[in-house]
Formats: C-alpha cells, sequence, structure tokens
C-alpha cells in the first residue's frame, strides 16, 4: 500500500502577503523581468525634452519619440529601439541614478528613491489600465511624433505635466 503522502498547509491568504520585490531589493539585484515590470507604460520617457543650456533645466514637449505608439504608451518596436532611435536612453540602474530627467511618477525613480509604488502602477493594480485611468500616461496628451515637428518648433510645445506628480488618490478606496 502506498504511504500517504503529507501535504505542507497553506497560511491563510492573509499571511501570504510577502514584501513586493521593489521594496526588498536594490535596483542591481532586479531580475530582467522585475526590471522590465517597473516600468508602468505612461510613455512620459518617449516624450521629446529640451535642456536648458545656462541652467540645465529639463523641459518635457508634448511631442513623441518616432517609436512612442501614443494610444498605448508603449515603444511600437522596443526589441529593437536604440538600433531605430540612437539617442533612446536604455535604462539601466547606473542611467536611473543619474538620469535627470525621470518623470516624478516613474516606477524606477519612485524605487531609487526609496518610495512605494502608488495605486494606479500595474503592480500594484493589477492592470495596465490604472496608469492611464488615473491620468499619469500620456494618452490623449501627445500632440504628434518628432517627424511632424521643425525643430524650431520645439520650445513652443514644452508642457509642465510630464513632471508633475498629481498624487491622485485611489477611487477605488472610497468604495
Amino acid at each position: 500500500m502506498a504511504e500517504a503522502r503529507s501535504k505542507t498547509p497553506r497560511p491563510p491568504a492573509s499571511l501570504k502577503a510577502a514584501t513586493p520585490f521593489w521594496r526588498g531589493k536594490v535596483l542591481e539585484d532586479f531580475s530582467p523581468a522585475e526590471w522590465e515590470s517597473l516600468c508602468d507604460g505612461c510613455g512620459r520617457c518617449c516624450l521629446l525634452k529640451l535642456e536648458d543650456e545656462d541652467t540645465a533645466e529639463i523641459h518635457y514637449t508634448d511631442i513623441g519619440c518616432t517609436l512612442l505608439d501614443a494610444g498605448t504608451c508603449r515603444c511600437s518596436d522596443y526589441a529593437r529601439r536604440q538600433a531605430r532611435v540612437p539617442d533612446c536612453v536604455r535604462l539601466t540602474p547606473e542611467a536611473v541614478r543619474s538620469l535627470p530627467w525621470l518623470p516624478p511618477t516613474c516606477g524606477y525613480r519612485l524605487v531609487r528613491d526609496g518610495h512605494d509604488l502608488p495605486w494606479w502602477h500595474p503592480l500594484v493594480s493589477g492592470t495596465r489600465r490604472t496608469v492611464h485611468e488615473a491620468g499619469i500616461s500620456v494618452r490623449g496628451k501627445v500632440s504628434g511624433t518628432e517627424e511632424e515637428f521643425e525643430t524650431e518648433e520645439l520650445p513652443d510645445r514644452i508642457v509642465e505635466w510630464p513632471g508633475q506628480d498629481p498624487r491622485s488618490p485611489d477611487p477605488r478606496a472610497a468604495k
């Protein structure tokens, strides 16, 4: 007669809540999948930015990179983006620590600075829709891609919202 195997009892769901990976690791220790999942898919980093030569201040525009799909807020050719757009910046832990233009809502920047991810981040909410629902993404806010504008038009396209953090409360909490 076969011996019965004892099963390890599972703890109740309330006790299974482990510390999310972004709270328990430094940027350099993230797996490739964890690293990619920190991107909330807002598209703000894919907007053209201008740097003031005198002050080094960064100004966002409402103009998207040639590869930005403004509807999905994703890169249309992520795998080959650096070959197609030579000045596309690959985010690495080193880059995240030194880039002055990461939006204040950026998951990489938040984790870098020791903050938790907001309610609308897909890792917290469980869905990519919340970044759009919270008004964080570039959806509906992009005037066009860089091919559609002349260089001298760029200063007229400067906008403030990508550099702001609306800190919207979770509307689901009121329910």
